[in-house]
């Protein structure tokens, strides 16, 4: 019972060698960087050397996860290939318990282990990626958009009740913070030492914007009922905080939880006071006439 699940654990572990093979190999072919490319293409040579090892154990032939290849791939062109390349390797290190296992089935699996946990990091760590340069771009303009934004939407909501009336008045204010948002990391990055780019730093920061406002506003635009749209802000707020918190804890290696309860707390307690703020002004100006 043992031996057999040993065997089934080593046919784990070889299927898994030969699909990362095939995932390095598929991304040093996309990736138009040559250096990233020699990095991974060294990093597939290991994978499939560390297959054929698991091969002369088991004494037989694997095929890949077809699946994780193909979805991988297609997170590595829409996210990037760091955060693509982390994502694998966090998700490897929650089986190491189960290779561990596989320390007394021969001598050099240990060295195998071993080669998984340092040799790969070390060789991700030559990987630059142009995006993550301009992530702090990106974090500017879509904590603005999520702040600024989701506050004069839940005051819009209460102060006016007419979805397309807040939809237009949210996208006019949006599209011209965005403008406002992009001149000011314009400004900012020219002035400071950095290896950045003024102008991408400016269009990091305004398409991240631009797009949370759309993103943000397409409720009003489906939806009549404005509490409806109101709560589905909300919760495209916070979908959007999650995702991209996600995004950045990976690829930054950041904690997750900390930054996305501080963004999710800042965006929804400035949401609720523009809430009640938005009641007020409608009492005010007598808007309920």
């Amino acid at each position: 019972m043992i031996e057999q699940l040993l065997y089934e654990r080593i046919l784990q572990a070889q299927r898994s060698e030969i699909t990362e093979h095939f995932i390095y190999k598929n991304l040093s072919r996309i990736i138009k960087d040559k250096e990233n490319s020699r990095v991974l293409s060294r990093i597939a040579k290991d994978e499939l050397r560390h297959y054929g090892f698991w091969k002369k154990i088991s004494r037989q032939s694997i095929r890949p996860n077809g699946l994780k290849i193909i979805l991988y791939t297609i997170i590595a062109r829409v996210f990037g290939l760091t955060f693509t390349i982390k994502l694998m390797e966090n998700i490897e290190d929650l089986v190491q318990d189960e290779y561990a296992v596989l320390k007394n089935v021969h001598p050099d699996v240990a060295r195998i282990i071993q080669d998984e946990e340092n040799h790969e990091h070390q060789l991700i760590a030559l990987i630059n990626e142009e995006r993550l340069l301009y992530v702090s771009s990106m974090v500017l303009g879509l904590n603005d958009a999520l702040v600024e934004l989701t506050g004069a939407l839940a005051g819009l909501t209460l102060a006016l009740q007419n979805t397309r009336l807040v939809a237009i008045v949210g996208l006019i204010t949006g599209i011209a913070a965005s403008m406002s948002m992009s001149a000011s990391e314009y400004l900012a990055i020219k002035h400071e030492e950095t290896k950045k780019s003024p102008l991408k730093a400016s269009i990091y920061a305004g398409c991240a914007y631009v797009l949370t406002v759309l993103f943000l506003i397409f409720p009003y635009l489906i939806f009549k009922n404005i509490f409806v749209c109101l709560g589905l802000v909300m919760f495209n707020a916070l979908l959007v905080i999650l995702v991209f918190t996600f995004y950045i804890s990976v690829a930054k290696s950041l904690s997750f939880k900390k930054r996305f309860f501080e963004m999710a707390s800042i965006s929804l307690g400035i949401a609720i006071i523009n809430f009640f703020i938005g009641i007020v002004i409608r009492k005010v100006f007598g808007i309920d006439a």
